[in-house]
């Protein structure tokens, strides 16, 4: 079983299209390894809340960091004290474990 330690010492991998998304069932596995995320047909999102502009865009700036050292990047809505995560593989038009590694990464940001 994946935990969400193992998501995080994994690596994305470049997907170049043309294989098939994650099926739901396989999603709402990965999807158990990482708390909070919401499975939303082909994406998987988050809210994350702060106490001020300041902290939401230092978080936005961490988020970009993990994005480009993966190369995986998340669709973002950025708010006064709140940012909304959205991942999906755009090459798959679907869900990939990709999305779930960043998203075990971008969570364990708040442990650092």
């Amino acid at each position: 079983m994946t935990t969400t330690d193992d998501l995080t010492n994994k690596q994305c991998k470049p997907c170049e299209g043309g294989v098939p998304g994650l099926t739901t069932a396989e999603a709402n596995v990965l999807l158990k390894k990482v708390q909070g995320w919401e499975l939303n047909d082909k994406l998987i999102s988050k809210t994350y809340s702060f106490k001020n502009y300041y902290q939401t865009m230092a978080f936005v700036n961490a988020v970009a960091w993990v994005s480009h050292r993966e190369d995986h990047h998340p669709d973002m809505t950025v708010g006064y004290n709140k940012c909304v995560v959205n991942y999906t593989t755009h090459a798959l038009n679907g869900l990939s474990e990709n999305d779930f590694i960043c998203a075990a990464k971008v969570d364990k940001l708040f442990t650092i």
